[in-house]
């Protein structure tokens, strides 16, 4: 059974930041591309930051393009989710999962509560 364990989260003020990280069992970070996906309120869950396994290439939802660096330590077994200039609207619950022919390939994490007071 394939965990994956988000931590990280908080309350931070508009403008600040967060470091996110994401841990998962076995060798799912190293073999697979990764994504970070957020749900806020009343929303659906969505992609926001993929990061493929083979060269590390890293693509962003226009919403964060700029602000937030997904990276990955192999050795480790981690993927984190640098995220700086933080807005009021990226508040939301925040997952990680591999992502395998465009869709999110195991069960949910419970995800890390990020909220931007303004």
């Amino acid at each position: 059974q394939v965990q994956l364990v988000e931590s990280g989260g908080g309350l931070v003020q508009a403008g600040g930041s967060l470091t996110l990280s994401c841990t998962a069992s076995g060798s799912i970070i190293r073999t697979n591309a990764m994504g970070w996906y957020r749900q806020a309120p009343g929303k659906q869950r969505k992609l926001i930051a993929l990061s493929t396994a083979a060269l590390s290439n890293t693509i962003y939802d226009d919403s964060v393009k700029g602000r937030f660096t997904i990276s990955r330590d192999n050795a480790k077994n981690t993927v984190y989710l640098q995220m700086d200039s933080l807005k009021p609207e990226d508040t939301a619950l925040y997952y990680c999962n591999a992502h395998r022919g465009g869709y999110p390939a195991y069960s949910w994490g419970q995800g890390t509560q990020v909220t931007v007071s303004s």
